[in-house]
């Protein structure tokens, strides 16, 4: 998986699709220069396990305007409790210390703006900006089947029919901060016992479920890009030493890619993993090269086809089975 079924045991965290964190995206925008968009995907298989945004939930897009893997900037967005009518979301723009505390604050950029359930997706210009938000296509694939059956591939695409809840926000790109390059995260927090707490957290795909061992998975959708080289750089050497035969240095060198666990986007240059993240970006042979010291080099899935040339980009959902 990419970053679905995080938690432990390959189950959504805590149990709650709702709070399953399962894509970051980075890259310009269609036909508009100087624009970025961001997408953070949630609630794997939607709408079949949860049919809603957690309404207690903080959803937040972090970017990192200096490199020091702390958000300058943040993106929060948070839900109204479903309705006959449907659900609306809020998006608030924090910069400074504010950006750093996950709770949803600053200044508010769209208020009970509608989310699309259905199959055409809803899109909101306001202020420079552009916001779409609803059931999707999930643009993720892999031959799952086959990597867990010991890399004998089988040419199915796991994700091809399934769905997502897509969080799209197009961005001017002096909104970002001057210097082009940028470090983006995604975050899912929950309202609970008078306080906030960190449920899902990832940027890079397939980490956690490469990387992490089963009792580490909370601790880490917890934690903070700034902690991470310091908290699993050992571990995860050994895991690269096991899985590749890496030795110390060549291990080293490689997790510097991918910890801090923040996408890197310099918008100088084309986007493409592991510079920013499109949606057709084949990250599983990525990752399956990073893991095996290069023996091996691609699961043989293509990119999905539905997906749209304009904003959201993401395609129309699949008809739920």
């Amino acid at each position: 998986m990419s970053h679905h079924l995080s938690g432990p045991n390959l189950r959504s965290p805590r149990g709650d699709a709702r709070l399953d964190l399962t894509d970051v995206f980075a890259f310009p925008a269609a036909g508009a220069p100087d624009r970025t968009v961001l997408i953070m995907n949630v609630n794997p298989y939607a709408p079949t396990q949860a049919a809603e945004f957690h309404p207690d939930a903080v959803y937040r897009l972090n970017v990192d305007t200096d490199g020091d893997h702390r958000a300058d900037v943040a993106y929060s967005f948070t839900f109204s409790a479903p309705a006959a009518g449907g659900q609306t979301i809020t998006v608030r723009r924090a910069t400074g210390a504010a950006a750093q505390r996950h709770d949803a604050t600053g200044d508010v950029l769209f208020e009970a703006a509608p989310v699309a359930f259905g199959d055409a997706p809803e899109v909101i210009e306001k202020d420079g900006y552009k916001l779409s938000v609803g059931l999707r296509s999930d643009p993720f694939f892999a031959d799952l089947e086959g990597i867990v059956n010991n890399f004998t591939w089988t040419g199915k695409d796991a994700m091809a029919e399934a769905n997502v809840f897509g969080i799209a926000l197009e961005v001017p790109d002096a909104e970002l901060g001057p210097d082009p390059a940028i470090g983006v995260w995604a975050r899912v927090s929950l309202r609970e016992n008078g306080g906030l707490t960190s449920i899902d957290r990832g940027a890079h795909p397939s980490l956690t479920a490469y990387f992490n061992a089963e009792e580490v998975k909370d601790a880490y959708n917890a934690g903070e890009p700034a902690d991470d080289w310091d908290t699993y750089r050992e571990a995860w050497t050994a895991v690269l030493q096991h899985t590749g035969d890496y030795t110390t240095a060549a291990a080293t060198e490689t997790l510097k890619l991918v910890l801090p666990d923040v996408l890197r986007y310099d918008r100088s240059r084309p986007a493409g993993y592991p510079n920013g993240r499109t949606l057709v970006d084949d990250v599983t042979s990525a990752r399956l090269a990073m893991v095996s010291g290069g023996k091996i080099t691609s699961d043989h899935v293509p990119p999905h086809t539905d997906l749209l040339p304009v904003f959201p980009h993401l395609g129309h959902p699949h008809p739920t089975r």
